[in-house]
């Protein structure tokens, strides 16, 4: 486990599946062995010791293709979603890493394709303007732009409006499949919910953490390649990888339609692997990969705060800063010396309502704001303006190209203390971690049941 700083979701057929040549061959001679093997690791899966491989089936050299229950997945469809991940990393993925990508992404267009099939099995219909709908809602939220600058910018990138907005039929048809056949069997009692909130509150001062999550699943059959992935997957994130754009691909829990963030929560919430691997990290930081029963998880530690205690970031403050440039060419040593001269005459500033004079003896220029968030500034000066009275200034900023400035804190608006959830609300977080727990055995059943040719 390793911990690293970024720099920046009935009526099925039977079983069958169609192999590729040489599998069935891998049996001969083996009646024996398989006889002997009811009580082994596997269960009723019977694997000799000694295994004899008949032909080559290479996955790296699988054309990207598929038919599921008669669906095709094409090579486009692929490379269309490969896409998109290219550009959250500004195309900076290995030929290697490329390989494994397609791998998962094919593996993921199963899924999705399984979801929207099971949609449609049971007559839910996703209707076309609520897919525009929301991807005209992502266009602006996750892009900023309208949707037919939205449209230039996935063909540009190789992908295209019909690939994404595939992926959002599919999280809709689940997510109905879920609301069916799930949610309604999901029973979380009034008892439960008040010795939650009482938790809660005997909690109160205690850190929560707001965490993403990448959660690949795992057998004791492919633990080890599971495991190889979920490093490589990590190594890629700490070169600077999207965490949100590998959650949507990769991860298998249903938070991946949000990037991974399973929202702010205590460390007791989680399974002690993961929550000894949380309680290490700093905002920013990633830890992983996690072993786990179920598999292997990557962390990222999106914000902190006290349970049921007013986070001192929300505060709004008004502010003043006071600033100066230096002109074009000049020297360092000369720099540090009006810098100097500067810093003394803003230490006799008293309060606001003079600095601007003081401001006008040293040439230096004065603007305000009543409606900063503290939370909004960089991490270091959040810390040094927070622990300011009215009326004081922060130490002096900046470079000589950009000039020097400080900060005068004139007013300051505390948030309220925090209630914690409401009884609503919690009942809702709990009923959600089941129906996620529910959602993957369902698709797991799917994915058993499917029919699935490779070309």
């Amino acid at each position: 486990m390793k911990i690293f700083s970024r720099k920046t979701m009935t009526g099925r057929t039977m079983p069958r599946f169609i192999l590729a040549f040489g599998m069935a061959a891998a049996t001969v001679g083996s009646i024996g062995t398989v006889a002997q093997a009811q009580d082994s690791a596997q269960g009723a899966i019977a694997i000799p010791d000694d295994v004899q491989i008949f032909g080559k089936n290479d996955p790296n050299h699988r054309r990207a293709t598929a038919k599921v229950n008669g669906d095709i997945i094409t090579g486009t469809d692929v490379d269309q979603r490969v896409a998109l991940i290219l550009a959250a990393n500004e195309g900076k993925v290995s030929d290697e890493e490329l390989q494994r990508l397609r791998l998962q992404v094919l593996r993921n267009l199963i899924d999705e394709t399984l979801e929207i099939q099971e949609a449609r099995a049971q007559d839910l219909k996703i209707e076309d303007a609520e897919i525009e709908e929301t991807y005209n809602r992502v266009a602006q939220q996750n892009f900023r732009q309208d949707p037919r600058a939205m449209d230039a910018y996935l063909t540009k990138i190789g992908s295209s409006p019909a690939s994404l907005k595939r992926q959002i039929r599919g999280e809709l048809a689940w997510q109905r499949v879920l609301r069916r056949n799930v949610q309604p069997f999901i029973n979380v009692s009034d008892s439960e919910v008040h010795e939650m909130m009482d938790r809660l509150k005997a909690a109160k001062g205690t850190e929560e953490y707001r965490l993403g999550e990448i959660f690949l699943a795992a057998t004791a059959e492919n633990r080890a390649a599971v495991s190889e992935n979920a490093k490589k997957i990590m190594e890629q994130l700490q070169q600077g990888g999207s965490f949100v754009a590998y959650a949507r691909q990769y991860s298998q829990a249903s938070t991946a339609a949000v990037g991974g963030d399973l929202g702010w929560i205590r460390l007791a919430q989680l399974p002690t692997e993961l929550a000894g691997a949380a309680s290490s990290l700093s905002t920013g930081q990633l830890v992983g990969p996690v072993a786990t029963t179920g598999g292997f998880s990557i962390l990222y530690l999106i914000d902190k705060r006290q349970v049921l205690t007013a986070d001192p970031r929300d505060a709004v403050l008004s502010l003043k800063q006071v600033s100066i440039d230096f002109p074009k060419g000049i020297t360092e040593a000369e720099a540090t010396k009006r810098a100097g001269v500067f810093a003394n005459a803003m230490k006799g500033a008293r309060g606001c309502g003079a600095v601007d004079a003081v401001a006008a003896s040293v040439g230096a220029s004065v603007v305000a704001n009543d409606q900063v968030r503290a939370r909004d500034l960089p991490g270091p000066l959040q810390e040094a303006i927070l622990a300011l009275s009215l009326g004081e200034t922060s130490p002096p900023f900046g470079s000589i190209k950009d000039g020097v400035r400080v900060l005068m804190v004139c007013g300051r608006d505390d948030p309220p203390i925090a209630s914690g959830p409401s009884f609503d609300q919690m009942m809702s977080q709990i009923e959600d971690d089941r129906v996620n727990k529910r959602a993957q055995a369902y698709l797991r059943d799917l994915r058993r049941d499917a029919i699935i040719d490779y070309n």
